[in-house]
């Protein structure tokens, strides 16, 4: 893997994305259009590298209005965006017109190293989701959590911290997420990020909060997960095309959708 020189500014390529993306046009939240839930059509795989995404069964409270769930939200345009953005900068080749969709209990998970989730207060998990992830993170696997409310948003039922910390200790009973900073190899990796309060939530006040998982509790080891609470990073790639979000802001969370990308892979 060849990456070019990390001085490349990111706004020179949301041109990418502002020049290929009717994506945008196409409806709130998705492809698949505001009333609607998507239609998945997953690529076999064929050693390039796919983003994936997780889907769940959302518990009660996790379905937006025309019965969407929960895990589409942004699908696929928030990644579709952020491969496209990988592939101006760096010599990854990834597939940026299509977005693979798993569960944690397809074996299909095991052939992509990082694997995203999203909206984990509506996260529910099976037995056999359960230790599908657990085998995903002893083997090497990086997940990443995003879009992550505090409780009680919008009057709806769960949601918030403690239904994704519940799920994890199903997972790993020693589990303990530890507040992240810039000191953290992670957001080193590619870009520098030298701070992480420019990435304000567009419908929640409050500081964006980095938690992350990692490998025996030991933060000189192995990050297994980093958490996006109280943000949702992915909404800036999403609406790069649209002008709903500052330039600015929206570079520095593709600074940090790339850097996630690349530890996963390298680490």
């Amino acid at each position: 893997m060849r990456y070019r020189p990390r001085h490349i500014v990111v706004a020179g390529a949301l041109a990418v994305c502002v020049a290929t993306s009717a994506l945008a046009q196409r409806g709130f939240g998705g492809g698949f259009g505001y009333w609607s839930e998507p239609v998945i059509h997953n690529i076999p795989y064929d050693g390039r590298f796919t983003f994936v995404r997780i889907k769940y069964t959302p518990a009660p409270g996790g379905y937006w209005p025309g019965r969407r769930p929960s895990w589409v939200h942004g699908f696929p345009i928030a990644e579709e965006n952020l491969m496209r953005i990988m592939n101006e900068i760096s010599g990854l080749g990834a597939h940026d017109d299509h977005i693979n969709v798993v569960t944690l209990d397809d074996p299909e998970l095991f052939k992509y190293p990082v694997a995203y989730i999203i909206e984990v207060g509506w996260w529910t998990l099976t037995d056999r989701e359960e230790k599908g992830l657990r085998a995903y993170l002893e083997k090497g696997g990086f997940v990443i959590v995003d879009d992550f409310k505090p409780p009680g948003w919008r009057g709806l039922p769960n949601g918030g911290w403690e239904p994704f910390e519940a799920n994890m200790k199903r997972v790993f009973p020693w589990a303990r997420f530890l507040p992240m900073s810039t000191a953290d190899p992670i957001f080193h990796c590619f870009f520098d990020i030298t701070t992480l309060d420019n990435f304000p939530q567009a419908y929640n006040s409050g500081p964006p909060v980095f938690r992350g998982l990692y490998e025996d509790n030991d933060p000189a080891k192995r990050l297994l997960m980093i958490v996006n609470y109280n943000t949702d990073v992915s909404q800036f790639w999403e609406w790069s095309a649209r002008g709903l979000r500052p330039i600015p802001e929206t570079n520095e969370a593709y600074k940090l959708g790339v850097n996630y990308v690349l530890y996963g892979l390298t680490h």
